[in-house]
C-alpha cells in the first residue's frame, strides 16, 4: 500500500484525473500538481468551465451529439446538406470527421455497436430513431462510418437491413491503405480491403 503524500482533496483530484482516457496514475499526479501550481490561471477556470459544462451539456434528441443546445448546432445549421447523413458509432467519431472538414453534412450517433456478448442489442442503440429520420424522406444518402471491426460491420449490415425498404442510397467509408501508409507495415486484412476497394487512377 502506497503512502499518502497529500490531503484527501488532492488525492481525490488525482484519482479522478487518472480515470480520464490517456492519463494513468503517474500522469494524473503530474497533471494535478501542474493544476495546483497554476491555481488562478488554470485550476479555477477549469473548475468553473467543468461546472458550467455539467449544467449545460446535453445529448441532442435528433442526432445523439453532445452540445449545449438541443437540437445541437450541427442539426440546426441550415448550411449543412440535409440530404446526406453520416452514421457513426460514437460522438468521438463525429468530432473526428468534423475535424477532417471533408463534408458539410448531418450526422447520427448510434451510441455504440451491436455486441450480443456484451448484451448490446438494437434496442440499446439509436437505430430506431435513425430509421425514423430516414423514413421522413429528407435524407437521400446514408454513409455508414462505423469502425472496420466485427461489431462495426455487424451493425452496418443490421442497419442496411432495417433501411432496405426505404428510398435511400446506402454507402460506407472506403477501407484500405491510409494516406501516408506504407504497404510493408499494413496487415493482410487492410491490404485485402484496399485491393477490393481499388479505384481508377
Amino acid at each position: 500500500m502506497s503512502k499518502r503524500i497529500a490531503g484527501p482533496e488532492i488525492e481525490r483530484l488525482i484519482q479522478l484525473l487518472a480515470k480520464v482516457p490517456g492519463l494513468g496514475p503517474r500522469s494524473a499526479r503530474r497533471a494535478a500538481l501542474h493544476l495546483i501550481k497554476k491555481k488562478e490561471q488554470l485550476l479555477q477556470p477549469l473548475a468553473a468551465a467543468m461546472g458550467e459544462a455539467v449544467d449545460k451539456v446535453r445529448v441532442c434528441s435528433t442526432c445523439g451529439n453532445v452540445d449545449t443546445s438541443d437540437p445541437c448546432m450541427i442539426c440546426t445549421d441550415p448550411r449543412r446538406d440535409a440530404a446526406m447523413l453520416i452514421v457513426v458509432e460514437d460522438v468521438a467519431d463525429l468530432w473526428a470527421l468534423e475535424r477532417a472538414t471533408a463534408m458539410n453534412v448531418r450526422y447520427h450517433v448510434l451510441g455504440g455497436t451491436l455486441s450480443p456478448l456484451d448484451g448490446i442489442g438494437p434496442d440499446q442503440l439509436n437505430i430506431r430513431s435513425l430509421v425514423d429520420r430516414i423514413a421522413g424522406g429528407e435524407v437521400r444518402e446514408v454513409i455508414l462510418a462505423v469502425n472496420a471491426t466485427v461489431e462495426g460491420q455487424t451493425t452496418a449490415h443490421y442497419i442496411t437491413d432495417q433501411l432496405s425498404g426505404l428510398d435511400v442510397k446506402i454507402t460506407r467509408l472506403a477501407h484500405g491503405v491510409p494516406v501516408g501508409g506504407e504497404l510493408d507495415y499494413l496487415d493482410e486484412g487492410t491490404l485485402a480491403a484496399a485491393l477490393k476497394s481499388r479505384t481508377a487512377f
